[in-house]
């Protein structure tokens, strides 16, 4: 303003050197003028900014970060706040002031790798990826569990999800079941090699399987050539990106959920799953490409499917047996035994068991128990109710190692 007023300079060369306008130095070249050097600071240097946020706000967000919505991250407590409290920031304001109070976001993340997206299948039901999750879901205030889910490859949509106390046969039949009477049946399913999918390996068909020319199949990919459903196996957790992220966001958003809940049972843990379902597919779900859905009706007697199958022999004395149970065939369908004929046993989820013979369903009583399953304690053959405990091998058992094969050649 020194060199203006002096004309050493001209007013444009000035506004070139304080990168403002011409008009604007000669606004301030008159008022410097006037007033000198305190005509150039800003008049509200030192005032309170009329939008600032009110500090007892603040207090009060900070006070619910650090009671009440501890470990929610920036975004899910910005979201709380607006749904629970009343209170709409935006998320970098919330963000402003925990990191101004020292407070950090409770995820630590690494470095990103680099990936390749992989294009969504372009309609709603043609292809559901079906995973578990084991966390700590009730950070120690009950049981582990073990979190079954499916999403939409096409628009990321938590189809169905539920807790049990373990990742088994019986939830992924619960799973579909539910998907069935919800939405219909899928295209196909996307899954790891779990031996609930997949034949452990090593595992040869038997030879009533071989004369009949099926495929070697565990219950639930029985299921699945039933009703008709591709079953595709990954072979990377990458490749099951959509469902391994919603296990991340699981873990941070639900894990808070059920804090807030004080949810210590899995059917308190289920309820508050069935109550954040519609908001997260609210939140994060997407349209598909292609509108409508490719989600098959089920077939009339879709649910006769929904049970577990073994093939057995019939004894000589028309006696089934499966585990501790033993069924007396009785005669019918024009035969007055079926002593070496083979049949089919269902196992269904309510622990019932029947009979069928060339699709024909089959007559049983409970059979006599012979000496040998007397004397042996009773143990009640039901799918799923206990949770069973695996036996951690110490650090330095040779099981964590590699298998070595020692040949003495002396």
């Amino acid at each position: 303003m020194n060199e203006i007023d002096r004309k050493h300079i001209t007013a444009k060369q000035g506004s070139e050197l304080l990168g403002i306008s011409i008009r604007q130095v000669r606004r301030l070249l008159a008022a410097y003028r006037q007033e000198g050097a305190a005509a150039l600071s800003h008049h509200n240097r030192g005032r309170k900014a009329a939008h600032a946020l009110d500090e007892a706000v603040k207090a009060q967000v900070l006070e619910l970060s650090k009671a009440k919505y501890t470990g929610f991250n920036v975004q899910h407590f910005t979201e709380a706040l607006a749904e629970r409290e009343q209170i709409s920031l935006s998320r970098s304001t919330v963000r402003r002031i925990l990191l101004n109070a020292g407070i950090q976001g409770p995820r630590k993340r690494r470095a990103p790798k680099h990936r390749t997206r992989r294009e969504r299948w372009s309609q709603e039901g043609q292809l559901l990826q079906i995973d578990a999750s084991h966390h700590n879901w009730l950070e120690d205030r009950g049981p582990k569990l073990a979190l079954i889910g499916a999403i939409d490859d096409a628009t990321g949509k938590v189809v169905h999800a539920f807790f049990r106390y373990r990742e088994d046969s019986e939830g992924y039949f619960r799973l579909l079941k539910r998907i069935a009477a919800n939405y219909g049946l899928p295209h196909a399913f996307y899954h790891d090699g779990h031996s609930i999918f997949v034949p452990p390996n090593g595992e040869e068909p038997s030879i009533v399987e071989q004369l009949a020319g099926k495929k070697h199949l565990t219950q639930f990919g029985r299921l699945l050539d039933e009703l008709g459903i591709i079953s595709i196996q990954s072979r990377s957790p990458q490749a099951r990106g959509r469902i391994e992220r919603l296990w991340g966001t699981f873990q941070d958003r639900l894990v808070s959920e059920l804090r807030l809940a004080s949810a210590s049972t899995i059917e308190e843990a289920n309820q508050v799953l069935l109550s954040y379902l519609p908001k997260h597919n609210a939140r994060f779900a997407v349209p598909a490409r292609q509108p409508g859905s490719a989600f098959s009706k089920p077939p009339a007697n879709w649910d006769e499917h929904f049970c577990f199958k073994y093939s057995r022999v019939v004894g000589l004395d028309n006696v089934v047996r499966i585990g501790p149970h033993r069924l007396q065939v009785l005669p019918g369908n024009g035969k007055s035994s079926f002593a070496r004929s083979r049949i089919e046993v269902h196992h269904a989820f309510d622990n019932t068991l029947t009979v069928y013979c060339q699709g024909r369903k089959l007559e049983t009583k409970p059979a006599v128990a012979e000496p040998a399953l007397l004397r042996r304690p009773q143990i009640d053959l039901k799918i799923g109710t206990k949770q069973r405990i695996y036996a951690r091998p110490a650090p330095d058992h040779p099981w964590r190692g590699k298998f070595r094969k020692h040949v003495d050649r002396g």
